[in-house]
């Protein structure tokens, strides 16, 4: 990275905090109650290594091949690794040990291959349940009505630890429409709360990405996903000129 590379990535880093703390003000809430995740897909350990010197405290990768590349070059030192991507059955035994979180839960086959991997470690691994919000097809999570017995059944894996859930909402144009899937999202994350599961603490809502974290944190989430608004547009973001 340049020198003039890192100083922009270091402003942008200085943005998102206060934009973070300012939407947390506006919920009533303290700036430091709002988890920041900074999603790292595409960036290299380079570009990781300089957001954490930058002052990012928690990681979060999408894809475990690029996540397994960035650990063995010691990117994610000095930082918690979570993985927030769509995961695979068979690529769970590759994150258990490394992430302190698996945000992306979104059944229970893949719930129970996440407890099965742990207890070979015998470790005992938190997630969080992703929740359809949007009911799109095309999408992987839970379903609202979903919910109960999902908790009820991974809640007995004592090498589970449930901490909340999780949420991508539909694209959406306007704002307003987001805040309804994330004032949906926040009241079943407070039923959940009052039913007092064993094993289960609803300490994490996590929801809201570059284009709308900020009305995430107003409707309850405590964990936002920040990608772009930190590291810059990725290859793939970037439209060419016409020629």
């Amino acid at each position: 990275m340049t020198e003039q590379e890192n100083m922009e990535l270091t402003e942008r880093i200085k943005s998102v905090k206060e934009r973070v703390a300012q939407a947390a003000l506006r919920a009533g809430k303290k700036p430091e109650d709002i988890i920041l995740v900074a999603a790292s897909k595409m960036n290299d350990a380079e570009r990781v290594r300089a957001a954490i010197s930058a002052g990012i405290k928690v990681c979060g990768e999408n894809r475990v091949q690029e996540l397994l590349e960035k650990y063995e070059q010691h990117a994610y030192d000095g930082a918690d690794l979570q993985f927030i991507g769509t995961l695979q059955t068979n690529k769970v035994k590759y994150l258990i040990g490394k992430v302190s979180l698996i945000q992306s839960v979104g059944s229970v086959h893949l719930g129970e291959a996440i407890a099965k991997e742990a207890a070979k470690h015998n470790v005992r691994q938190d997630i969080l349940l992703e929740v359809n919000i949007g009911r799109e097809t095309a999408k992987s999570g839970l379903l609202i009505e979903e919910l109960d017995e999902a908790i009820a059944r991974l809640s007995e894996k004592p090498s589970l630890h449930i901490r909340g859930l999780m949420a991508i909402p539909p694209i959406a144009d306007e704002i307003s429409k987001n805040s309804s899937y994330f004032t949906e999202m926040h009241q079943v994350f407070v039923d959940i709360l009052t039913k007092k599961y064993d094993n289960v603490n609803m300490d994490y809502l996590s929801m809201g990405m570059t284009n709308d974290f900020e009305t995430a944190i107003e409707c309850g989430a405590n964990m936002v996903r920040i990608g772009t608004a930190i590291f810059g547009a990725r290859p793939y973001q970037i439209v060419s000129p016409k020629t």
